[in-house]
């Protein structure tokens, strides 16, 4: 019997930026509360692990050593924007980032290696896509799934990693920083940019030079709901399907374009995040032995935020 892991503890509600802010801490718990009222914490295909600090050179994957410096320093001195406005310094702010990023780095090394036959892994509050390589963004201090991608082409030299993005704003710090890498296969669905920040992810930006192709944007219109999500997303599955061949797959499953949410303009049910978990973890097990890390991302409307990623937990353990 595969398993889950799903990672929860205090640790990963420390990364948060105020109770006024969007992306606060009750962001977890909410979460949780979903999850425990559905007595997933009871089923035994379920893991529960402890959040894991990173350490510093595992930042290094991917970020610089001078955005690293920088970001210890606005820990300490609890001062000012680490971007133009979104992400505001607050005290042990390394630290927690540092949570989010071991959390990822561990769900990364139980699904290749297979502990506990555990194949799918869940972190609630990975998925800071925004972030690049020296600067924040949107509410990302460190990139998890950069690093990630970057450590399991390094540490299991993979070369057809499979990142899928259905968080209402494109993943921009995965997508500009992998645009030329041809062994990183991008799947971004997102309220288009003309009406959201970042105000980036073409239909037309499909990779470049030896990428070319590799990659796929679905931008989509204010009030899109599942019709056009599912629409969208059967481009992915046949994406992968014809293109990819995946060894491992990183679904980032932001609820930010659930109906509701006060950030976006998009309408999904919670339906959305079933059907593309359900269908992503059916071609897991038909090409890459089941290996699946989803990472929670965006979403500012608590019962949306249970609802959508209780769904990805749920579709994970259902049988094929």
């Amino acid at each position: 019997m595969c398993k889950t892991a799903v990672f929860f503890g205090d640790e990963l509600s420390k990364y948060g930026f105020g109770i006024t802010h969007p992306f606060n801490s009750n962001r977890i718990y909410s979460f949780w509360s979903k999850f425990k009222e559905m007595s997933l914490d009871k089923s035994d295909k379920i893991i529960i692990e402890k959040p894991m600090l990173c350490h510093e050179e595992e930042l290094q994957q991917f970020h610089t050593r001078e955005y690293i410096d920088l970001v210890k320093d606005y820990s300490q001195n609890k001062r000012g924007f680490l971007d133009k406005g979104d992400t505001p310094a607050f005290e042990h702010m390394f630290e927690a980032g540092c949570f989010v990023v071991g959390s990822t780095l561990k769900a990364l090394d139980i699904v290749m290696t297979k502990k506990d036959n555990i194949l799918h892994s869940f972190n609630p509050i990975g998925g800071l896509h925004h972030a690049k390589r020296n600067s924040a963004g949107g509410f990302c201090i460190f990139n998890d799934i950069g690093i990630i991608i970057t450590t399991a082409k390094k540490k299991y030299n993979l070369n057809r990693i499979c990142y899928v993005d259905i968080d209402a704003h494109h993943g921009d710090g995965v997508y500009y920083e992998f645009e030329n890498d041809p062994t990183v296969f991008i799947a971004d669905i997102h309220e288009d940019g003309h009406f959201l920040y970042p105000g980036t992810g073409n239909k037309s930006e499909i990779g470049l030079n030896d990428a070319k192709g590799t990659k796929l944007n679905i931008p989509l219109r204010p009030n899109s709901g599942d019709i056009e999500f599912i629409d969208a997303f059967k481009k992915i599955e046949k994406f992968i399907e014809s293109k990819v061949n995946p060894e491992l797959i990183i679904l980032q499953c932001g609820t930010d374009g659930i109906g509701g949410d006060p950030l976006t303009h998009l309408q999904y049910s919670s339906n959305a995040h079933r059907y593309a978990a359900e269908k992503l973890h059916g071609i897991s097990h038909r090409y890459c032995d089941g290996k699946i890390i989803a990472l929670g991302g965006g979403g500012y409307n608590q019962e949306n935020i249970g609802k959508g990623w209780t769904q990805v937990v749920r579709s994970f353990i259902s049988d094929i």
